[in-house]
């Protein structure tokens, strides 16, 4: 007698994990839904204020200052919305950062001859002093 799947068995693995991924998209899904509602709910309400302050200028005969538009600020870093980074981002990220100063391009030019100017003044220091040390015959 074969028993296996007869209670519950390996047959229905595949079809559980199906089940949770759909429902953890339809989860993502709704979120998203929702935060675009809120989104445009906060966009609407601010189209009213800027409505009614304009009329507020407008019977007061007061100028609206001039606003420098701005890039609007990037999203605050939510782990659920965020992008993925590729293996080869997350390579030159850890790449970039073993990079010391001696190797790092990046650096402005005056930097680099600050350290530059450093590092040969110690070396001359270095040099004098085993030079007042070592007397060569």
């Amino acid at each position: 007698m074969n028993f296996i799947g007869a209670v519950g068995g390996d047959d229905g693995d595949g079809d559980d994990k199906e089940k949770e991924e759909e429902a953890e998209r339809e989860r993502q899904e709704a979120i998203r839904e929702a935060e675009e509602r809120r989104k445009e709910k906060h966009r609407k309400m601010e189209e009213e204020r800027e409505k009614m302050r304009q009329e507020i200028r407008d019977k007061y005969n007061i100028k609206k200052k001039e606003e420098v538009q701005e890039a609007p600020p990037p999203e605050p870093d939510n782990p659920l919305m965020r992008k993925k980074k590729t293996p080869e981002e997350l390579a030159r990220e850890a790449e970039a950062e073993d990079q010391d100063d001696f190797t790092s391009e990046s650096q402005p030019r005056q930097g680099r001859g600050k350290l530059k100017n450093s590092i040969e003044t110690q070396v001359n220091e270095l040099k004098t002093q085993i030079e007042s040390k070592c007397s060569l015959q």
